[in-house]
């Protein structure tokens, strides 16, 4: 057997990552339907439909955000426009851009648009101009002005002969402009509200518009005036015609008449004729109750946009979650779906036989189901358990990879934080709750098929657990005891049989975030927002290790590697491997820009997925450690004290913290910040702009504003603002800075301030020595006898000195009752919890050392109270002074 004993993991890589690429905005299909084209800021994502996978992403050098773009329909020139006010030309298959010119528009520009010919490119500003652009012979053509407010859609005749634009702004009419005169000829009115969409029968008579005033209109454009009004009973925001050859007697279609799609504000397609303006179909979502209420104007599943694929008969519609769904007609079945942004990523778990997909819960309304060959996504309606206090029970048909809602249940009074499952066979359910609760749930024997109605869960026991909310429950592999974690700052062990408590593990100072039971040995691994993680006995409840390595609250540990490993992760963005027999954080991960809320080991226990406040999830695959050799080159450098060379290769890995591991090395040096000054100075200029990146992170920190404070002194003394202004993004970092930095200052100062009083006591007395502490049973009253542990300085004191330092006192304690003042004396903390200790006695009080012995400093640290710095100095008996024996000054 000693032969076949598990190897440690040493490493893991990122194996692929499942990225935000959409936050809003204008989404395109290209003419040959194989990419999406959708902003995300200051980038345009090109999404290749087939693979889910982002092929090319085209940013703007300013990092200045995309207010509009678009594609030509040759799908050969790519145009952005910015709010720096530009006009770019990219050759998006290179990534490169071809040709920059001023958009002439006193604004930034709103919609876009080229013509049939990919000749004519049309922009619509704010400003209420439009211009027409030849982006061949590169010049201005036209400039219509008489729009009134943002020209938010532009759009040309499909029949190039004619040369019409049609345009609508914020007045609600429809512009129609004859390109030979540079004149409008006519103005379409009829909606009441912003126009959203324009579509184009195909013999060029006929046009529909969409509105927001929950109407569609049908215009002859020959006698220009409206031949029909559809009332659609919901806010419109995208309009297609349906192509009259294909059969769509699926979708209601019968006969020869213009129909139409609409999209809006319920979430559903619904097909339309046109001539009778009836519907004459309506979609029906899967896993979701029909949305035909007023409050579904508000629903996260409203349709933004309405794009037609008529090559392959599909249909794309944009949700107001930045989701992306791919319809196949006729029968309207969700063929792919794509994540534009998730938001803050809660929890993601493997899922499927050979862990084949992922579920993520995010703080969206709905559960996202990832197929990881692919990313498509499923989309689980808005039938979750959390923060509508319910648990539901989910089942994937394994044929299919489809997943259902096939139980629920209900009974917490507030938000469900975490959820486990049976572990021998699905036999029950123990949820954790924030009303302090734990319940126990009894499944239904047998599980329902897939496609059955959803059964209803009652609770078998429930138990007040904690003081707190119960932030995670586990089940031990035997199904015999339950532990749970709270922010308390105590984990508890149970005896499932009858909830029975079997003790505490006391220990944490902060809350709870995690606990997990060992695969294998009787012990419980617990996650603290005091940045620690201890293995706990289940035997005696005594703490048997502690691993510290995190700088702030780690917020999750599984235990892999057969129990012999831990990983975790916090709020820090990184994730550790730690061995638990050496105490030893094998490797650092730092794949995440925020707080890695969720983790999850696979079933074969070779791969691992993270997901974090980023809104980004990376899936990680056990590998040797086959250290690069700029990796290897970095430690060496390190050991060796080469900075330069070493921060240096940490920008070239784009590993922020481990530059800042190097920035800290250098400021702890005796020469710390002449050699910090000399180190940045001889940075290449594209390493100097990472640096300032990195230092906008790290100023957002408390713990590490410091270190990003001495590089901005740096950089900002030493290089003039010409040369920081052409770095890229510089006026994006540097509004960046000023909030948090401003609030650093303002911390300083009451630091400073509190200080103070501890200043003058020292001054005014000298220490003698004399007993560390005085212990009083509670039947014994004080001994007012004189103690020698203060002695007044016999040097005399003067009387203003006396004065002032009441008056001092008094004005403080007036700013202390001031409910106003007392707020602005809470120190704010980045991390997850925003509690913070301070301590005197040689320890670190918010950033100062002080050493006092008679001086007591404490802080209560609470989970969800604010930060209270409370400093208590009591005095003894003094002689020589007719005083009140024990005075006692709090600063609250």
């Amino acid at each position: 057997m000693a032969g076949n004993t598990l190897p440690f993991k040493s490493n893991y890589a990122v194996s692929s990552k499942i990225e935000p690429f959409y936050k809003g905005g204008k989404v395109q299909i290209s003419h040959d339907e194989q990419y999406i084209f959708c902003t995300c800021g200051p980038r345009v994502n090109i999404l290749q439909i087939n693979t889910g996978k982002i092929i090319h992403s085209i940013e703007q050098d300013d990092q200045e955000d995309i207010t509009s773009f678009s594609l030509s329909p040759d799908d050969e020139v790519l145009v952005t426009a910015s709010r720096a006010l530009l006009l770019k030309q990219w050759d998006w298959k290179q990534e490169k851009c071809t040709r920059s010119w001023r958009a002439i528009h006193n604004v930034p520009v709103a919609s876009m648009t080229f013509d049939c010919t990919s000749t004519l490119l049309a922009t619509g500003g704010c400003d209420g101009t439009i211009k027409l652009w030849d982006v061949v012979k590169q010049y201005c053509t036209h400039n219509l002005k008489g729009s009134s407010g943002v020209v938010h859609l532009v759009e040309f005749h499909p029949d190039i002969s004619r040369l019409q634009l049609f345009s609508s702004s914020v007045d609600c009419g429809i512009r129609i402009w004859d390109l030979r005169t540079s004149k409008c000829i006519c103005v379409l009115e009829s909606h009441y509200s912003a126009v959203t969409s324009l579509a184009f029968s195909p013999d060029g008579q006929t046009l529909i518009s969409s509105g927001r005033d929950k109407i569609c209109s049908v215009w002859d454009l020959k006698k220009k005036a409206v031949k029909r009004t559809v009332p659609v009973y919901e806010a419109v925001e995208g309009v297609v015609l349906l192509p009259g050859k294909s059969d769509y007697s699926q979708m209601g279609v019968k006969g020869e008449g213009l129909h139409f799609v609409t999209a809006g504000s319920k979430g559903v397609l619904r097909v339309w004729d046109s001539s009778s303006a009836r519907c004459v179909f309506t979609q029906m979502l899967p896993d979701a109750p029909a949305l035909n209420t007023e409050e579904a104007d508000l629903d996260p599943r409203s349709l933004m946009q309405l794009l037609p694929m008529p090559r392959s008969n599909r249909l794309v519609t944009v949700t107001a979650e930045h989701n992306i769904l791919i319809y196949q007609m006729p029968a309207l079945t969700v063929q792919q779906q794509f994540v534009g942004y998730n938001d803050d990523i809660l929890d993601v778990k493997f899922l499927g036989k050979d862990d084949t997909h992922i579920v993520v819960a995010t703080n969206s309304s709905q559960l996202k189901v990832f197929e990881l060959a692919t990313n498509s996504c499923q989309i689980l309606g808005r039938q979750h358990c959390g923060y509508d206090k319910s648990l539901r029970l989910w089942k994937m048909d394994l044929k299919s990879g489809r997943v259902h809602c096939v139980a629920q249940g209900s009974g917490h009074s507030n938000a469900v934080g975490s959820v486990a499952c049976s572990r021998l066979k699905k036999a029950f359910l123990v949820s954790g709750s924030q009303d302090c609760t734990i319940k126990v749930w009894d499944l239904p024997d047998p599980l329902p098929d897939v496609g059955c109605d959803v059964m209803l869960m009652t609770a078998r026991l429930t138990e007040k657990a904690h003081d707190k909310d119960v932030n995670s429950v586990t089940i031990s592999p035997n199904d015999k005891l339950l532990a749970s974690g709270s922010q308390d700052r105590t984990a508890k062990l149970w005896s499932l049989a009858d909830m029975s408590l079997l003790g505490v593990f006391r220990g944490h100072s902060r809350g709870i975030w995690c606990v997990q039971f060992s695969p294998v040995d009787q012990v419980l691994a617990t996650a603290s927002a005091d940045g620690s993680i201890k293995i706990w006995s289940i035997q005696d409840f005594s703490c048997l290790r502690t691993f510290e390595g995190h700088d702030a609250s780690v917020l999750k540990v599984i235990f892999v590697s057969r129990g012999t490993q831990l990983v975790s992760s916090g709020s820090d963005g990184l994730v550790k491997l730690w061995t638990i027999k050496t105490n030893e954080c094998v490797k650092t991960f730092d794949a995440h820009q925020d707080k890695v809320w969720a983790l999850h080991a696979s079933s074969k226990d070779d791969l691992m997925v993270t997901g974090s406040a980023d809104s980004t999830i990376t899936l990680w695959k056990e590998c040797e450690m086959k250290q690069s050799k700029l990796q290897q080159e970095l430690s060496n450098l390190l050991h060796e004290k080469k900075y330069l060379k070493a921060l240096g290769i940490a920008i070239s890995l784009d590993q922020p913290h481990t530059a800042l591991r190097v920035i800290r090395e250098i400021r702890q040096q005796e020469d710390g910040i002449q050699e910090l000054e000399k180190t940045l100075l001889k940075l290449r200029q594209d390493q100097k702009e990472s640096v300032l990146r990195y230092s906008v992170v790290w100023n957002t920190n408390s713990r590490s504003c410091l270190d990003a404070q001495a590089v901005l002194q740096v950089l900002l003394t030493h290089l003039i603002p010409e040369e920081i202004l052409q770095y890229q993004g510089t006026r994006t970092h540097l509004e960046g800075l000023i909030p948090y930095t401003e609030r650093h200052m303002q911390r300083i100062g009451r630091l400073l301030q509190a200080s103070m009083f501890l200043d003058y006591m020292w001054q005014k007395m000298r220490i003698t020595g004399g007993k560390d502490s005085v212990n009083l049973d509670d039947d014994e009253e004080m001994d007012s006898s004189p103690q020698s542990i203060f002695i007044v300085d016999k040097q005399p004191m003067d009387t203003a000195d006396i004065q002032e330092s009441l008056q001092q006192q008094e004005d403080e304690e007036e700013d202390l009752e001031d409910p106003e003042k007392r707020e602005e004396l809470l120190d704010e903390d980045e991390s997850v919890s925003t509690s913070k200790s301070a301590h005197v006695n040689g320890v670190k009080l918010n950033g100062v050392n002080r050493v006092e012995d008679g001086g007591q400093v404490s802080s209560e640290e609470s989970e969800d109270e604010d930060d209270v710095v409370e400093l208590t100095t009591k005095f003894l008996p003094i002689e020589s002074m007719d005083s009140d024996p024990s005075k006692t000054a709090d600063i609250r």
